[in-house]
């Protein structure tokens, strides 16, 4: 199943089924009005959903209207939770590398994870929006999991269980601003600016055989300025499953149905530690900061600049017959100009 959200009505959006190519959708008020109302009563609501998504894909649906991704927010506009994971190591060994420090051995047997904000989602075909190039404006192209209630102290096994839904996302970097706050001893918040997700959120059902081990494995397209930037499978290399980062994150707190956990930077060591560039014959990356650490490695300096004003990227996944699975988040840089 695929579902959406209009940004139509309040600021919570309008929720829509999508049928599975992308072309229609139907709104359902008379089972939920918005996705968060659908996630709280999900054993209930879900079925109903279903027979409106299989009506859609049958032509058999009384109420479908054209699907317009740039109508849409981010399937939940606002979230009661958003915790983003490190599952992918090799991100995090190679910025550490390019600076010369050395990786807790810890963060290979317990995930590295940081509470985002998540009241104020973006669309994804909003722009970008930052006050500054100077602040090293960057995305990161990640996959994440909606939740449903989770126990504190869950199992893996039993948060598995409670994966209700996919996204895709964008978890946008200001680089140049997140040491200062690092070096404070507390993390991110005025480095971590708005975050956007794909279109549409899907079961995991959709997904097929490569939903398996709790992982997506699937590459996840990222182009920069309508140029291939990376293609890395999210499934290799993810040494954490969305089920393990479930359970760290359960361990002393209940998760609310609706909950987002995100993978982190997907990145892939392509047969080698630092990997490389869809121009050289690799499978890219996910986010410009990998590129500039592994010049920095190899020639002491970075030469790739981050985002300015103006520039594009574009995240999206596809399946195996090359079919769009979640739509694609693709935004634009732009200044925003304070009244």
């Amino acid at each position: 199943m695929k579902l959406a959200t209009l940004k139509r009505g309040r600021r919570d959006g309008t929720l829509v089924v999508v049928s599975r190519d992308l072309t229609l959708c139907q709104t359902v008020a008379e089972i939920a009005t918005t996705l968060q109302q659908a996630l709280d009563d999900w054993d209930a609501k879900a079925p109903q959903l279903v027979a409106v998504y299989e009506a859609l894909n049958h032509g058999a649906a009384r109420h479908a209207e054209p699907f317009d991704p740039k109508a849409c927010h981010s399937p939940l506009p606002r979230a009661y939770q958003w915790a983003d994971g490190s599952a992918y190591v090799n991100h995090i060994e190679l910025v550490r590398k390019a600076r010369n420090a050395e990786m807790p051995p810890e963060l290979w047997t317990d995930p590295l994870m940081y509470q985002g904000g998540s009241d104020s989602f973006v669309g994804p075909r909003d722009p970008i929006w930052a006050g500054d190039e100077a602040w090293g404006i960057d995305f990161e192209a990640e996959v994440a999991v909606v939740s449903g209630d989770v126990a504190m102290g869950a199992t893996v096994a039993q948060c598995e269980n409670q994966i209700r839904l996919l996204m895709l996302v964008n978890d946008v970097s200001l680089r140049n601003l997140i040491p200062g706050e690092l070096a404070k001893g507390f993390g991110f918040l005025q480095s971590k600016p708005a975050t956007a997700f794909s279109p549409v959120a899907v079961t995991p059902d959709e997904l097929g055989d490569a939903w398996r081990d709790g992982k997506v494995h699937l590459p996840l397209a990222v182009a920069l300025n309508d140029q291939p930037f990376g293609k890395p499978d999210a499934g290799i290399d993810m040494i954490f499953n969305f089920a393990q980062l479930m359970a760290h994150l359960a361990k002393t707190r209940e998760l609310e149905a609706g909950s987002i956990v995100g993978s982190g930077t997907v990145s892939n060591k392509q047969g080698g530690l630092f990997g490389s560039s869809v121009a050289n014959g690799g499978v890219g990356y996910c986010c410009i900061a990998e590129v500039r650490m592994y010049e920095t490695i190899e020639a002491g300096k970075p030469t790739t600049p981050f985002m300015r004003f103006g520039d594009k990227v574009r995240i999206e996944m596809f399946d195996g017959s090359g079919a769009s699975i979640f739509g694609a988040i693709d935004q634009n840089v732009e200044r925003y100009a304070t009244s």
